[in-house]
């Protein structure tokens, strides 16, 4: 039995992991540390803080906050023009099957201006950010707080996820997880379905027929 479905973010609902990666590509390259596009599949899911760790170790010389000016004025930039909704998104959204759940590792002013982008502000009952947890996915501890929330239990929750990073987060907080990969691909080790997109991930976790 679902009580609760709680979705990812970027990658999952919204198309914006290629704009990341592209945007990312472009401000390594203008601070004179290009990388390839792999090392920038490594940094998806990840929490800022996070992901300037990871980069810190690969590239000790960077100046980070010339990356970050770049990136954020490129990724600002891309997604300001609109942004898509992933196959399955909307008509899943729409359905309003179960109370619904957004938790994401943007923080809560990104996550909230990505929101109204893309026209799903007032979706949700609940919206779990960067801001509002102790530790980050993949810590269980945001995927908790959405269950905590909206009074249901975690085991009774499907999430749907496009991250490694993500899928761990809900899988060790005991909820239901649908992993439907973007553009990193994925085995699907933390996930009880692995689908091609939301809608087919649905059906497999017996929520629609």
């Amino acid at each position: 039995m679902i009580d609760a479905i709680f979705f990812d973010l970027d990658g999952t609902l919204i198309d914006t992991e290629s704009l990341a990666v592209a945007s990312g590509l472009a401000a390594f390259a203008a601070v004179g540390h290009p990388v390839e596009e792999s090392f920038m599949h490594g940094l998806i899911g990840k929490d800022m803080p996070t992901a300037g760790r990871l980069i810190a170790a690969a590239l000790p010389a960077l100046d980070q906050d010339a990356l970050h000016r770049h990136w954020g004025q490129g990724f600002h930039a891309a997604t300001a023009k609109g942004l898509a909704l992933k196959p399955g998104a909307e008509a899943l959204l729409a359905a309003r099957l179960r109370p619904m759940a957004l938790v994401t590792s943007s923080g809560r002013d990104e996550a909230h201006r990505k929101l109204d982008i893309a026209g799903l502000t007032g979706k949700f009952e609940t919206v779990v950010t960067f801001h509002d947890v102790a530790a980050p996915k993949p810590a269980p501890d945001p995927y908790l707080l959405a269950a905590q929330r909206l009074g249901v239990s975690p085991a009774r929750c499907l999430v749907f996820e496009d991250s490694e990073t993500g899928a761990e987060s809900a899988h060790r907080a005991g909820c239901i997880v649908v992993q439907v990969p973007d553009i990193a691909p994925s085995q699907g080790r933390w996930a009880h379905h692995l689908a091609e997109d939301i809608l087919a991930g649905a059906r497999l976790a017996g929520l629609l027929v």
